[in-house]
């Protein structure tokens, strides 16, 4: 699994569906991204709150690869980095075929723990009618395929940049396939 590159980074204090570009973020160990809404220890997705306040966030920063943002191009759709709520917006990483467990090390000192996928929902068709069907599919197997990024959990803090390398250590095997978180 080759490196990569930080193409964007994105927060947003209030649970916005897109989240602004920034500089820079900070990773807070155990936390998630300092001055985002779903910075925490707890989960902080507001369906998950209803069913649960009290269960461990495993969507602390949330990843999507900029390649899709070119596919979702080449179907019609125009989506820039952070738009789709992502706070780190990826190149040159098949995030999707990580692992769980997979660790991505951002920049010079951040650490995120893969821990699954972005399970996206009916408020994607508000951002752009259509876009759902873009990002969750089947496959020949009639399985759900998801593919609005991956979520995992902050390991190790530090600032993250655009510009900054991404680079993947594989947990031992055997690999357990991302699933929805």
């Amino acid at each position: 699994m080759g490196n990569g590159t930080v193409v964007a980074v994105s927060r947003s204090g209030e649970h916005l569906f897109s989240k602004p570009n920034e500089a820079g973020i900070r990773l807070l160990a155990g936390l998630g991204v300092e001055g985002d809404a779903h910075c925490g220890v707890t989960v902080k997705h507001r369906s998950r709150v209803a069913q649960d306040p009290a269960q461990p966030n495993l969507r602390q920063v949330h990843l999507i690869h900029a390649e899709l943002h070119d596919e979702l191009a080449a179907a019609g759709f125009t989506v820039a980095a952070g738009q789709l709520g992502e706070n780190v917006t990826t190149r040159g990483v098949d995030l999707l075929a990580l692992p769980v467990g997979a660790l991505l090390r951002l920049g010079d000192e951040a650490v995120v723990e893969v821990t699954g996928l972005r399970n996206p929902c009916a408020q994607i068709d508000g951002f752009r009618p259509g876009l759902l069907r873009q990002v969750v599919g089947r496959d020949a197997q009639g399985r759900v395929v998801r593919k609005a990024g991956i979520m995992g959990v902050v390991v190790a803090g530090g600032v993250v940049r655009s510009g900054d390398a991404v680079g993947v250590e594989l947990p031992p095997p055997p690999h357990r396939p991302l699933d929805r978180v």
